[in-house]
């Protein structure tokens, strides 16, 4: 979570109460992009991208009018779990070699793999 301009990190009230966006790029810095963070945006993604790495995936999910809705990283311990919560959607992943392997996973909980 971010921190206020206090420097102290908000309560859950206060997460709640405030709006669901937050400025977010790749390295975690300010890209002046507003994008949520919340989890309900969830129901909107028609289309994620998926950038696989040894460690850290990247996903970035955009609804129907293409306008941003999920941007984050996951460890890969988190990636089929948090494709499970998601509604089926597409799913854009990069060549590499373990692509087929995140594929067959992704399609096993309803996804479209391109």
């Amino acid at each position: 979570m971010h921190e206020s301009e206090s420097g102290t990190k908000p309560t859950w009230p206060d997460v709640h109460l405030r709006s669901a966006f937050a400025f977010d790029a790749v390295d975690g810095s300010s890209t002046g992009t507003r994008v949520p963070v919340e989890e309900p945006a969830m129901q909107t993604v028609t289309t994620i991208g998926l950038d696989i790495a040894k460690s850290v995936f990247q996903v970035h999910g955009v609804d129907a009018a293409s306008q941003v809705v999920i941007r984050r990283q996951l460890k890969r311990r988190q990636v089929l779990a948090f494709f499970q919560r998601l509604p089926a959607c597409l799913v854009g992943i990069e060549a590499c070699a373990s692509s087929h392997h995140w594929a067959r996973e992704l399609q096993l909980v309803g996804h479209t793999v391109l």
